[in-house]
């Protein structure tokens, strides 16, 4: 039988006792994109001490593979173009092949679920998808791994698909169609890495040794440094702390079953969206999904002496997302988003007659509470029989408190994106990175700004001291403002605008009149890919063009006015609706802050002169209406500025 050439190719990797894995790391696969213009990075596996030969395009490099057998070698930078193969070979036979590869501008694309989700999901998918025939345009998504320490290649396979109308629907929607746009432009292949996952925060896509420099998250990371060593010491360092977090605040203790005032949940459990009092718009509810944060469940389980004399685990089911649970007052540990809260329970724990069962979940999103049906939730007894934790359940919603959470947790840990998505792509090549993350950060707003420009030099470490970051500002989600007030939305989007602002090699991208009030992922994901297309043609490909639109620099008080001055410009400030709104002057206090009339004037929007005026805040709130833009049509972004 006569072998097609690719899979003869494919078939020369594993010939031969010596090739026995492939030689090129995985990021290296039919269909890649590897940068233009820059020396490549090339590098994998091979037998220790073996010299290593890779060649494409003309250009050949050798390598010798170190003790552990790894081996890294730069190829001479090669021009856009292609398709190429890419043959590397080591010294005791082995050999690789890498067929159709591609040489031109590749972006790493990196956040949570909005960074996510998918072209199949945005407005116009159907002929979004059909319309999707640009071959240049390629993507490797990496899988969500979560790793307490860093990982040196993918632990799943990974892959690179080729724009088709097969393959369109499930490319990142914000990196597709900043692709689609900057192929307009710039003529080359683009290759973009989509390493997200929804719901995760912006200390968990960044390293231990960054995070410990930082110095804000040490005792999470000291806590995961336990774990690393003894998980079952790390469970208990973790009870102590997260009881003396809740006492901090309060004088109470829920957990040791006192269950007087709370309400009874509904049979079954399940979601707590729409419980009594929990979806009502009342400040404390969020938009079509119902309370957020914290609550308490509990119940109680009574037992014989004999059941009680059993070894035991206790069984919650799924809870969404972090559960720490307590049985008759003493902490058994926590989970997040494991596919069951299981707690192995220590002798003596239970006794005969009535025995508490109390669970905090932290939830950030919807679908929060303990899923899956009645019988999922028991003690499960060492001798095989179970005790059906059946019995009324009561709730209790904590408001305006978040928990110290897991450090070891998948979602909401510390540095678990970082070690399990980002350290193992290794230095690969990237013409930029683009970063759309910070619902999940709402809470913890103090720390981001720091966070992400921690995070930015992190991976400039690994990628290139001279990696452009392109910043998608969170986008307008919750209730409109009707007067002026706190909102932790705007908190983090003024962190991502200072971090921004900050630092010469990252532009932010504004998306404040596209979201929607009512739904966390709006699906104008074209116009969030077209902004995000023209803030690279500025900051990565040097076009004399605005970045975000207007983009306000100073406040200063004159005789008269005080006037806030605008860069960034183009053809002139414009404002809708007769006027530019949503203007406030602020004292040191929140309750100071109020609206005030604001006028056009070139590049400048001049407010009135209050003097106890110091600070301006434009567009502040969960969903504020924004009026003010540029002849571009892009908007002036939200921003806080003091009163010089």
């Amino acid at each position: 039988m006569k072998l097609l050439p690719r899979l003869a190719a494919t078939l020369l990797v594993g010939a031969g006792p010596a090739a026995a894995a492939p030689l090129l790391h995985p990021m290296f696969a039919d269909h890649a994109v590897l940068q233009r213009d820059t020396p490549i990075n090339l590098y994998g596996d091979a037998a220790p001490g073996s010299t290593v030969t890779a060649g494409m395009a003309g250009r050949q490099v050798t390598a010798t593979a170190d003790a552990q057998g790894h081996w890294r070698a730069e190829l001479p930078a090669v021009a856009a173009g292609g398709p190429y193969t890419l043959a590397v070979s080591d010294s005791v036979g082995a050999r690789q092949e890498v067929h159709d590869v591609l040489v031109g501008d590749v972006f790493l694309c990196t956040g949570q679920s909005n960074m996510q989700f998918t072209v199949a999901g945005a407005q116009n998918a159907r002929a979004e998808i059909a319309a999707a025939t640009d071959g240049q345009v390629r993507e490797l998504d990496v899988e969500r791994v979560a790793s307490p320490t860093p990982l040196s290649t993918f632990t799943k396979p990974v892959e690179w698909k080729v724009e088709s109308p097969e393959t369109a629907g499930s490319f990142s929607a914000s990196c597709y169609f900043m692709a689609r746009e900057l192929r307009r432009h710039i003529k080359v292949p683009v290759g973009l890495v989509v390493a997200a996952w929804g719901g995760t925060r912006i200390r968990g896509w960044v390293s231990e040794p960054v995070l410990r420099r930082l110095g804000v998250f040490n005792d999470a990371l000291d806590l995961l440094d336990v774990y690393k060593r003894d998980p079952a010491a790390a469970e208990q360092r973790w009870n102590e702390a997260w009881e003396k977090w809740w006492l901090s605040g309060a004088t109470d203790k829920p957990w040791t079953g006192d269950m007087a005032g709370w309400t009874k949940a509904p049979d079954g459990l399940g979601p707590w969206y729409d419980w009594p009092g929990l979806s009502l718009p009342d400040g404390s509810a969020e938009p079509g999904v119902g309370f957020v944060g914290q609550m308490w469940l509990g119940t109680h389980v009574t037992l014989t002496a004999q059941q009680a004399a059993k070894g035991a685990t206790l069984d919650l089911g799924r809870a969404v997302e972090e559960e720490k649970s307590w049985v008759n007052g003493v902490g058994v540990g926590g989970s997040s988003l494991e596919p069951a809260a299981l707690h192995k329970l220590p002798p003596g724990l239970l006794h005969a007659g009535d025995n508490s069962i109390v669970t905090n979940i932290f939830c950030s999103w919807k679908n929060c509470g303990l899923s899956g049906p009645t019988d999922s939730r028991a003690l499960r007894l060492d001798d095989g029989n179970s005790v059906a934790l059946d019995g009324p359940w009561y709730y209790r919603p904590v408001k305006g408190r978040i928990a110290v959470q897991l450090p070891w947790g998948p979602m909401h840990g510390i540095t678990q994106q970082y070690n399990g998505m980002i350290s193992p792509i290794g230095p690969y090549g990237f013409k930029g990175a683009v970063w759309y993350q910070g619902e999940s950060n709402i809470y913890f707003a103090s720390t981001y700004q720091r966070a992400l420009t921690a995070m930015m030099a992190d991976w400039r470490a690994q990628f290139g001291a001279a990696l452009p970051f392109l910043i998608v500002q969170i986008p307008d989600y919750g209730p409109r403002p009707t007067h002026p007030g706190a909102s932790l939305w705007s908190d983090v989007r003024e962190a991502q605008r200072r971090a921004a602002e900050a630092d010469p090699n990252a532009a932010l991208t504004v998306t404040i009149d596209i979201g929607d009030p009512v739904m966390l992922h709006p699906v104008n994901k074209q116009e969030v890919g077209r902004r995000l297309a023209i803030a690279a043609r500025h900051l990565v490909y040097g076009e004399k063009i605005s970045p975000s639109g207007p983009r306000a620099i100073s406040a200063s008080r004159q005789t008269s006015r005080i006037a806030v001055r605008f860069a960034d410009v183009t053809n002139g400030l414009v404002s809708y609706s007769g006027g530019p709104t949503a203007f406030e002057l602020c004292g040191a206090a929140q309750a100071s802050c109020r609206y005030v009339q604001a006028a056009v004037h070139g590049d400048v929007v001049l407010l009135p002169n209050a003097p106890d005026a110091t600070r301006v805040r434009y567009c502040w709130g969960d969903s504020p209406v924004c009026t003010l833009a540029d002849g571009s049509t892009l908007p002036a972004g939200p921003f806080e500025l003091p009163v010089r």
